[in-house]
């Protein structure tokens, strides 16, 4: 059997039937098979914490014990509950960022810097009009805060479009950009007076800072995540414009002959993949931190496209993934008071992202026979 054109094979073996005859075992690549079952995400987790469990084990230490105070930590209480929600608000507005993006195959890994300058934007409305009202400081914070992250992201596109820039180049540089520029205002002209020489803003005002519920650190940013996640599903859905992204991604060269302006769309969603990770950065510094500081991100950006992927753009899978590893970041925290590093949750993060790109891999070959 010949393989179909783009598709590569390679005979394996010869093996005898029942009726006596031989065949050859091929191992054929398909490249047109892009999408992998249902069940890659769910045996990519499986299979992440069962390579985690050899070097929990390795380490001298029960992998039951230490997972199950990982699920207690995270799930087990209420404040153990909101706190995992807290992780996963920043989590959920940059995995539907990507996801947008990659809905048309661009590869946006510029949320970090992207949720940076959105951070950076709405802490400049505090410091330049500090004396608001709480309407128009949350209002002028999530503004100033979309706008930054999308012109963060539209600087990505421009390159892609006009130039052929590869994104993934020009995404990742500009994350270290965003960070020095951080650095240079909490270190510099925004550096708190009363801060013990601690570099960060002055704190924010109540007035400046997200609405909580109750003596809880989850805040109104939750529901920022889940509306965008709502227009998201109707717009890839139910719109002209969901339709061809889906084109898009699909089949680039008939979108093409279809007459859809691919640049164009190249653009549109990177100034929404880059504004949810910039409302992603004010959320954050309005409802967790009240300050712009050094590290405002423990790397939300990088984990979003774990999650983005995980979700397979799902939007019911998004909300469920960025729970999942908020859910593993404040587990991280609790097995801390069992002698590990709370770094094992990035461990499982890496395992989990390296088990979906073997699946993905995995899914594309076949083995076929022939007489």
């Amino acid at each position: 059997m010949s393989p179909k054109p783009g598709n590569e094979s390679a005979t394996l073996t010869r093996v005898a039937g029942r009726s006596g005859r031989w065949y050859s075992l091929r191992l054929e690549y398909d490249s047109s098979r892009t999408r992998s079952p249902w069940w890659t995400p769910i045996l990519s987790v499986v299979l992440a914490l069962l390579l985690c469990a050899v070097f929990i084990a390795a380490n001298g230490m029960s992998p039951l014990v230490v997972y199950e105070k990982m699920f207690r930590g995270a799930f087990g209480t209420s404040y153990g509950f909101t706190e995992t929600m807290v992780k996963a608000i920043p989590l959920l507005l940059c995995g539907l960022g990507i996801a947008v993006a990659y809905r048309i195959s661009v590869w946006n890994i510029g949320a970090e810097g992207q949720l940076t300058v959105g951070a950076m934007a709405a802490t400049a409305v505090t410091i330049y009009f500090p004396d608001l009202s709480s309407f128009w400081s949350i209002t002028l914070m999530l503004v100033f805060g979309t706008a930054a992250g999308a012109l963060w992201g539209l600087m990505t596109a421009v390159p892609r479009t006009h130039f052929g820039v590869n994104e993934l180049i020009t995404s990742l540089m500009l994350n270290y950009v965003a960070l020095l520029a951080l650095d240079y205002v909490v270190f510099g002209p925004w550096k708190d007076p009363k801060g013990f020489n601690f570099p960060g803003s002055p704190m924010f005002t109540a007035a400046q800072s997200l609405p909580v519920l109750g003596s809880t650190r989850l805040h109104i940013g939750l529901v920022f995540g889940l509306v965008a996640v709502l227009i998201y599903y109707l717009m890839i859905r139910f719109t002209r414009w969901g339709y061809e992204l889906r084109l898009i991604g699909a089949n680039p060269t008939a979108a093409r002959y279809a007459g859809i302006h691919i640049k164009k769309h190249i653009i549109i969603v990177m100034l929404i993949s880059g504004g949810l990770a910039g409302i992603a950065g004010m959320a954050e510094v309005s409802g967790v931190t009240h300050k712009l500081m050094q590290g405002i991100s423990p790397g939300y950006g990088y984990t979003a496209i774990i999650v983005a992927w995980l979700a397979k753009l799902n939007p019911l899978g998004l909300i469920v993934t960025s729970i999942l590893f908020g859910g593993l970041i404040v587990g991280g925290y609790s097995v801390q008071t069992i002698g590990l590093p709370s770094s094992i949750s990035e461990m499982l993060q890496g395992a989990i992202l390296f088990f979906l790109i073997a699946g993905d891999m995995v899914h594309r070959f076949r083995i076929r026979r022939s007489a």
